[in-house]
């Protein structure tokens, strides 16, 4: 169904806020869109909302099994505006996840449990929301692909990752919460601003009163932003994306610097949850 804004959406489509869990999927190009869309479809969501330029043109049957609404992810602090408005109109029973365009979702095992079953098992262990590590995907060959998208041969690093304590403004440390990174943000760091680093994001998470996402994907409820609750390990899960290797080399001030993202660490991504779990880069908790 389309909308003609997000404040229509919100007046006219509200009911598909009720449907948890809902997935918010933020364009802001025209790049591998319906991918990402059918991936989540997929995934087990029961509503999926696409905010998109008015460019963006779908196959019949995904518009009809879509919420689409017209939107500038170019503005200034689009996402976070775009995604505060719509959890602070989910009933607080609401999951919600979000990602951008050319970027994938996988959780453990999710070949075989969907998504409703992951945050199920989540809620019932008094968590309202789930670390994911934002994994980097690229094209082999950037001749080939010039846009560094490739979905049929896509790479990812299999180590060099690490994690830092996180602190606050005073510079003590916040409990269970760390600042991951790694992938091309870490190789490529020249080019991204320290504020873009790291590549962890609460991806997953339940709509409550007051709760407010920051651009830094970061939230305003410290326990939002914990790794695992107190007495044990919990699930995490993956974005796989494209987004980095496409900014990368889209964007004039790094484009021409950039020859190729393959290295000795790069392996196929298998486009499946167990070489993700086999490499550190999600952990099934105690969801066995």
């Amino acid at each position: 169904m389309d909308y003609l804004s997000l404040e229509a959406f919100l007046e006219e489509g509200k009911a598909a806020l009720t449907k948890s869990p809902v997935a918010v999927i933020l364009v802001e190009d025209l790049v591998a869109v319906d991918a990402t869309i059918q991936h989540h479809l997929e995934a087990g969501f029961r509503s999926v909302i696409v905010l998109a330029p008015p460019a963006l043109t779908l196959p019949p049957a995904m518009a009809a099994a879509v919420h689409r609404i017209p939107y500038d992810m170019r503005a200034p602090e689009a996402m976070s505006r775009a995604m505060n408005r719509i959890i602070a109109a989910c009933p607080e029973t609401t999951w919600l996840y979000y990602c951008y365009n050319a970027e994938f979702l996988f959780h453990p095992f999710c070949e075989t449990r969907d998504v409703r079953e992951m945050v199920t098992f989540h809620t019932e262990e008094r968590r309202d929301a789930m670390l994911s590590y934002v994994v980097d995907l690229y094209a082999p060959d950037l001749n080939t692909h010039p846009n560094a998208v490739c979905l049929e041969g896509a790479l990812l690093d299999k180590s060099g990752y690490f994690a830092l304590a996180r602190t606050d403004e005073n510079g003590h440390g916040l409990e269970r919460q760390y600042d991951f990174y790694g992938g091309l943000r870490w190789r490529f760091e020249e080019h991204i601003p320290p504020a873009r680093r790291k590549i962890d994001r609460i991806s997953l998470f339940r709509a409550q009163r007051g709760l407010t996402l920051r651009e830094n994907h970061t939230f305003n409820i410290e326990e939002y932003n914990t790794y695992a609750c107190p007495w044990h390990h919990n699930i995490t899960c993956a974005v796989m994306s494209f987004r980095v290797a496409k900014a990368l080399k889209t964007n004039p001030g790094s484009s021409h610097s950039i020859h190729r993202f393959h290295w000795y660490n790069s392996v196929p991504f298998g486009w499946n949850s167990q070489q993700l779990m086999d490499l550190g880069l999600m952990e099934p908790g105690q969801w066995f």
